[in-house]
């Protein structure tokens, strides 16, 4: 007889990443950014920490938006139709859903 050993498992289904699409402004020319992450807030203080290379230069920012995602494929289809989004309908939108942080 080999020993065997039995590791329990934790109670529930496995948890799942969440993804999230995300609009911020800038504060300095209220020019828009759109990107990806799996943590709002972590994401927002690497921006205005300026470790973000494409978005050092107009720090501070503000996040204005985001979106639950199930998967990345589902947040990437979903960056890419909002970045291609007018000013106006950006606007629109960080008006009409502010984050609650």
């Amino acid at each position: 007889l080999s020993s065997v050993s039995w590791v329990k498992s934790p109670p529930g289904p496995p948890k799942q990443t969440m993804y999230y699409t995300y609009l911020m402004q800038s504060l300095i020319d209220k020019s828009f950014y759109c990107g990806i992450t799996i943590n709002t807030n972590n994401r927002l203080i690497k921006h205005n920490k300026g470790e973000v290379k494409s978005t050092s230069k107009k720090k501070p920012w503000i996040l204005v938006y985001f979106k639950k995602h199930n998967s990345y494929n589902e947040a990437r289809k979903h960056k890419k139709w909002l970045k291609k989004k007018n000013r106006n309908y950006k606007n629109m939108l960080a008006q009409l859903a502010p984050p609650d942080l």
